[in-house]
């Protein structure tokens, strides 16, 4: 599933394309995916004032009292085509654009979905009223998570996946975050010390502004908004490598399993 970094390196692809730009027409070529489709019809010639993001969701801020709103899902891809391009596979839904071009929404297992929220009162929507700080944002700070690790008991990469503590940080963040640390993924959020805790909090940052930077992460479906995969995947020190060897200390990397998920760090670096 994209995670932040994925979702911003597509906000940034997609910003410069269509801010400013007015939709002609919009056709879907099913109901809904996820979830049924919104009545797309109100926007028809309306303007995209700018593409932002939310945690994980796409927003596109229009310059009616509406924004249009996109989860992508496991595999949503969208592509900016030309208007006489065919319809590609798994396409589902076409925003055409004044001028000539399309944007195109693909989603080969159709988990993603959209919305027209009214934009003043989008932060109040159940999408998003329970969502934590942005992880690059100043409010994400040491304090803040030593408060909401005070006492607790869940292993400290649960909690740091919580999207009610900090959006955005997903499982192969974590792994990540937590082996520049030092961190054991299974150590209970309580036991650790405010020190490391702010060295987690400063790797968290590090890391997602790495990925960024190389376009996020491809391990299967992703791409980015001109089709060329993230490259963050280079980077890995422990994500994936189970069995190979820590490439600070040496000792083989391990594989656990966490609220059902792979988590993988290094015995060596993370006791």
């Amino acid at each position: 599933m994209p995670e932040l970094p994925e979702v911003e390196t597509v906000r940034t692809g997609l910003e410069p394309l269509l801010s400013g730009r007015e939709i002609s027409a919009i056709s879907c070529h099913r109901t809904g995916l996820r979830y049924p489709f919104p009545d797309f019809s109100t926007l028809t010639g309306q303007r995209i004032t700018t593409v932002s993001r939310r945690s994980k969701y796409l927003l596109f801020e229009l310059d009616g009292t509406q924004t249009l709103v996109w989860h992508l899902g496991m595999t949503g891809q969208f592509h900016l085509l030309s208007a006489e391009d065919e319809k590609a596979k798994h396409e589902h839904v076409r925003i055409d654009l004044l001028g000539g071009e399309s944007l195109r929404y693909r989603d080969a297992r159709r988990f993603g979905y959209a919305g027209l929220l009214d934009s003043l009162t989008l932060l109040s929507h159940p999408w998003f009223a329970s969502l934590g700080p942005e992880p690059l944002s100043p409010s994400f700070t040491t304090e803040h998570l030593l408060a909401i690790c005070h006492g607790r008991k869940a292993p400290i990469k649960t909690v740091i996946m919580d999207a009610s503590v900090v959006v955005g940080v997903g499982n192969i963040y974590a792994a990540e975050s937590l082996f520049r640390a030092g961190i054991h993924p299974a150590r209970a959020a309580g036991n650790i010390s405010k020190k490391r805790l702010a060295r987690l909090t400063f790797t968290i940052k590090q890391v997602l502004t790495e990925a960024i930077a190389a376009g996020g992460s491809t391990i299967s479906d992703f791409v980015k908004a001109d089709g060329k995969p993230g490259y963050f995947t280079h980077s890995f020190q422990v994500y994936g490598r189970e069995n190979s060897a820590c490439f600070h200390c040496g000792k083989a990397i391990k594989r656990i399993t966490q609220s059902g998920r792979s988590s993988f760090y290094c015995p060596g670096c993370q006791r």
